[in-house]
């Protein structure tokens, strides 16, 4: 494909978005994001790609929505590294597998069951989907200033919600429900939909890349008769998010010195 500058989906050119980038789905959540920011601007908005940018301790910084699941995912990271990002944290919601992880927690990902397709399309199956580690360490390093209750660990990308919440009415019902139990046997702590294939476009395009995650609600608690709310107030992982990236810009300045 040619090269050009204004993006062909993100509809945003060189200039428009700082090196560190915070990738909600929710184009309605890039307002909210952008608030934290300092003279926050909108720069772009075409389909599901909404984007403001601001700055942070002096340094510019974008917020890009990326729409549900994979492909639209690494269509913003690949465009936004395009035009100068090279630095994101997806901010988002997920669903909790394992007991301890409740309603209203937040989740970083270390890793990413790929149960899904896209990060097919930028390494073979074999190769793991993991954060980087210098992000993963500056979301656990605000969660815990921020005193949020955090958990960190891996988490399930899927392509099918619906193929989650109601497996037994699908065809591949037999897989589904069967890796469901591998994923609860093996600590998985949470389900959803974009982590794996950011992660593994982020290795390919040697960008860096975290997760973490607002618990809407956890259906295992719930089948257990364990105390479930549900709850859509993605406060907690935003500011968890945000105070990450002044995290990295200040570690950054400072291994630049």
């Amino acid at each position: 494909m040619r090269q050009r500058e204004r993006q062909f989906h993100i509809q945003c050119a060189p200039g428009d978005v700082g090196r560190y980038c915070i990738l909600p789905g929710d184009p309605g959540r890039c307002e909210a994001i952008a608030a934290h920011f300092d003279q926050p601007v909108k720069v772009g908005g075409n389909r599901e790609f909404t984007t403001w940018t601001g700055s942070l301790l002096g340094e510019k910084v974008s917020v890009c929505s990326t729409g549900i699941g994979g492909p639209s995912a690494v269509i913003a990271m690949e465009e936004l590294h395009n035009i100068g990002a090279d630095t994101f944290v997806r901010v988002g919601t997920c669903g909790g597998i394992a007991l301890p992880v409740k309603s209203d927690d937040v989740v970083i990902a270390t890793g990413a069951v790929r149960h899904e397709g896209t990060s097919r399309e930028y390494a073979p199956i074999e190769y793991p989907a993991v954060a980087d580690f210098q992000v993963q360490q500056a979301l656990v390093d605000a969660a815990r200033q921020l005193g949020k209750p955090w958990h960190a660990g891996v988490v399930q990308c899927k392509d099918s919600f619906y193929g989650q919440h109601d497996p037994g009415r699908m065809p591949v019902s037999y897989e589904l429900e069967h890796k469901w139990q591998a994923w609860k046997r093996l600590g998985v702590l949470a389900s959803e939909m974009e982590s794996a294939a950011l992660f593994c476009c982020a290795a390919a395009l040697g960008v860096r890349c975290g997760s973490c995650f607002h618990v809407i609600w956890n259906q295992e608690r719930e089948g257990a008769g364990l105390d479930q709310a549900e709850s859509h107030d993605l406060t907690a992982a935003i500011q968890v998010g945000v105070e990450a990236l002044k995290l990295l810009i200040a570690r950054d300045r400072e291994a630049a010195q």
